[in-house]
């Protein structure tokens, strides 16, 4: 990663990270401002993340995009609240997202940046376990929403049988990974954050990107 240049704004520290086109970055913007504005009026991410948005938030959830751009089909976001990971990755070029969130503000929310960045998304207000497992999910991404092992129990029933999980996963990463292999048949890849040297323990800061394949849980 890049060493950040403290001369440059926000937005110029994350095109030199990442490659996006001006347009996605215009996107994004439009994305940011409306994250901005509706946090005044509902809780969608941590206060004390708002004033490095790009970084912590968008940044975070762009890394994903690498490891998503070669795979087609169906992904699912797990959780998504304000959409991070996945409305950035929509806005960024990944097709046929869907958006599961239970809170009828943060679906709203999400709803107004789909229609003013035309991005291809959808919004599916309800409970995970109530999502219909007929629509099986080539990825399922999630950021911090939940331990490890609920993940995987929220995951397994919708991924399809060649699909990927990729979790953004914070510093309790290790000892998750350890009590989940003792349940589930999986094979792990560790990626290193590109937000991990922002180390604190809130939910913007995580440590590292889990890639989990061939999900399924052990006998007994």
């Amino acid at each position: 990663m890049p060493m950040p240049n403290s001369k440059l704004s926000p937005i110029e520290t994350f095109s030199e990270t990442i490659d996006v086109s001006r347009e996605t970055l215009d996107r994004l913007g439009i994305y940011v401002d409306l994250l901005q504005k509706w946090q005044k009026r509902i809780n969608l991410v941590g206060a004390k993340t708002l004033d490095d948005v790009w970084h912590r938030h968008i940044l975070d959830s762009a890394q994903l995009f690498s490891h998503i751009k070669d795979t087609k089909g169906r992904l699912l976001d797990l959780g998504s609240g304000a959409g991070f990971p996945g409305l950035v990755l929509s806005i960024m070029g990944a097709a046929e997202i869907a958006l599961l969130e239970s809170n009828q503000k943060k679906c709203s929310f999400l709803g107004e940046v789909i229609r003013r960045t035309a991005c291809d998304a959808e919004v599916f207000h309800g409970r995970i376990e109530d999502y219909p497992d007929s629509k099986s999910a080539d990825i399922i991404t999630a950021r911090a929403l939940a331990p490890l092992d609920d993940l995987l129990n929220l995951s397994v029933p919708l991924l399809a049988d060649h699909g990927i999980c990729l979790f953004l996963k914070g510093e309790t990463y290790e000892q998750e990974l350890t009590e989940c292999q003792k349940r589930w048949n999986m094979n792990v890849q560790i990626h290193p954050s590109l937000t991990a040297h922002n180390n604190s323990a809130d939910e913007a800061s995580p440590g590292v990107l889990i890639e989990i394949r061939n999900l399924s849980r052990r006998d007994g």
